[in-house]
C-alpha cells in the first residue's frame, strides 16, 4: 500500500522595513531563488513596507532590494542589524536570517 504524502505546514511570516522615501521595494532570499520582483512588498499608510509569506519550517536567508540597492536593512550598512541575525554570503556582504518554526 502506497504512503500517503505528508502536507508541509506553512507558516504566514511578515516582513517588513522601514523605507519611508522608497518607490519600490522588494524582498529576495532562498525562499524565491534571489528573484527580485518574485516577492514585491507594499506600502503601508506609516510608509513602512511589508509582505506576508507562506513559508515551510526552515532556515531562510534574505535581503531587500529598495530602490534598486540590495541591503540588509535600508539606510544602514550590511554590518547593523537591530535584532536579527546576519550571515556572510558569498559575495563578501551579510544576509539576513529567519528560522521558521
Amino acid at each position: 500500500m502506497p504512503k500517503a504524502a505528508t502536507r508541509v505546514r506553512r507558516k504566514t511570516v511578515r516582513f517588513s522595513c522601514d523605507a519611508k522615501d522608497a518607490h519600490e521595494v522588494c524582498l529576495v532570499g532562498t525562499f524565491n531563488d534571489w528573484a527580485p520582483g518574485q516577492s514585491p512588498l507594499r506600502r503601508g499608510a506609516d510608509g513602512e513596507w511589508f509582505v506576508d509569506l507562506k513559508l515551510a519550517p526552515g532556515r531562510y536567508e534574505y535581503k531587500f532590494i529598495v530602490d534598486g540597492q540590495w541591503c540588509c536593512e535600508p539606510g544602514q550598512p550590511d554590518q547593523y542589524c537591530d535584532a536579527c541575525g546576519l550571515v556572510c554570503n558569498e559575495h563578501g556582504t551579510m544576509n539576513r536570517v529567519i528560522d521558521v518554526v
